[in-house]
C-alpha cells in the first residue's frame, strides 16, 4: 500500500516542533473523523505520518469533506486560532502530496481554496486565579490521584503549569536530558531558551524520578519528562500528550470548584503570581522566553488592565 511521509516533507513548511505536532493532531482528528480510523497518541501518532495511506487521503481529502469539518468543528466550539490552524494543516498536508506527484494539483488547490467559517466571538472573560486558587489547583491534583504514581505525575504536571508559565506542549514534549545545571541553577531546556526550576518544583521531580526509577536505573535522558499512567498505576513508556497534560488541570479546576479554566488563564495567573511577590522583571522575562524584557513589560501591563 503507497504511503506518504508527511513527518519528511513537513520541515520544507515549518520548523516549529510545536506547529509540527499540531498539524500531526489535526490530521489525525480529521482521518478518525472522516476516514474512520481509529485515533492514535503519542509514537502511534508519529507512527501513523510517516506512513500516511494514501489511497485514503485521496479518497477522503477533499474541498467538500474539509469545508464541512471546519463546520463541524465550528459548531462544536471551536476558536478561530484553533479552526486556521485545521485548515492549514489539511492544507499543507494536500499541498505536500501534490508536490510528491501523489495528489492532483487541482485538488490541492481546491483545497487550500476552503475557507474557515465563520465563528461567533465568545464572551467568556480572561481569568487571573489568584496563589490560594493556584494552590487549590495544585493540591487537588494530588488528591483526585488513585495510585502514589499518578499523585507524583500530577504533583509535577500541576505544580510545574502553575509556578514556571509553562505552555501544556512545552511540558508535553520535554524530556528528562532537557534538565540540566547552569550556574550552579537546575534549568529546563525549551527549544534555545533555559527555565530555572523552582526548589519546589525540582523536589516533586525528584519524588517523580524515583517513581520511574527501576532499581538504580535513572530515567534515559531522551525520554519523557511527563508519562501517561495507566488504571492500575503502572508508569508507561508514553509521554503524555498537550491534551492529556490539560485534562489534568481541567479536572483539578473542577475538583477545586473553579470552573472552567484555560490554559492562557493559567500562564497569565503564573506570571502574574510572580510580579505580585516581587520577582524581578529580568526573570519573568525568562520564564516566558521574551527577546527582551519590553515585551514582558507589555505582558504585564495587561494583566494588569
Amino acid at each position: 500500500m503507497q504511503s506518504f511521509d508527511f513527518t519528511a516533507a513537513l520541515p520544507d513548511r515549518t520548523q516549529s516542533e510545536n506547529t509540527q505536532r499540531a498539524y500531526f493532531r489535526w490530521i489525525d482528528r480529521y482521518l478518525v473523523d472522516r476516514a474512520d480510523l481509529k485515533p492514535t497518541t503519542g509514537d502511534n501518532r508519529l507512527k501513523r505520518m510517516e506512513k500516511l495511506p494514501v489511497k485514503s487521503i485521496q479518497r477522503h481529502l477533499t474541498a467538500r469533506k474539509l469545508n464541512s469539518w471546519l463546520e463541524e468543528l465550528a459548531e462544536q466550539g471551536s476558536s478561530r486560532q484553533s479552526l486556521d490552524q485545521a485548515r492549514a494543516a489539511l492544507v499543507t498536508l494536500a499541498e505536500l502530496m501534490a508536490q510528491h506527484d501523489m495528489m492532483p494539483t487541482h485538488t490541492a488547490a481546491e483545497i487550500r481554496a476552503v475557507s474557515v467559517p465563520s465563528v461567533a466571538k465568545k464572551q467568556t472573560p480572561e481569568r487571573l486565579l489568584n496563589a490560594d486558587q493556584l494552590r487549590q489547583i495544585m493540591q487537588a491534583a494530588r488528591d483526585m490521584a488513585t495510585s502514589d504514581n499518578q499523585m507524583a505525575r500530577n504533583a509535577v504536571v500541576a505544580t510545574m503549569l502553575c509556578t514556571m508559565a509553562l505552555r501544556r506542549e512545552e511540558l508535553s514534549v520535554a524530556k528528562w536530558g532537557d534538565l540540566t545545571v547552569s550556574d550552579g541553577n537546575v534549568v529546563l531546556q525549551i527549544a534555545d531558551d533555559v527555565v530555572p526550576v523552582p526548589r519546589n518544583v525540582l523536589s516533586l521531580i525528584d519524588r517523580w524520578r524515583k517513581a520511574m526509577s527501576s532499581g538504580s536505573r535513572e530515567p534515559a535522558a531522551g525520554s519523557p519528562l511527563v508519562r501517561r499512567i495507566w488504571k492500575g498505576g503502572r508508569i508507561a513508556k508514553d509521554g503524555l500528550s498537550p491534551d492529556g497534560v490539560w485534562l489534568i488541570i481541567r479536572d483539578a479546576a473542577d475538583a477545586a470548584g473553579l470552573g472552567h479554566v484555560t490554559p492562557d488563564d493559567l500562564r497569565r495567573s503564573a506570571v502574574a503570581g510572580m510580579w505580585q511577590a516581587g520577582v524581578p522583571l529580568e526573570e519573568i522575562s525568562r520564564f516566558l522566553r521574551h527577546r527582551n524584557t519590553l515585551i514582558t513589560e507589555r505582558f504585564i501591563a495587561r494583566l494588569n488592565r
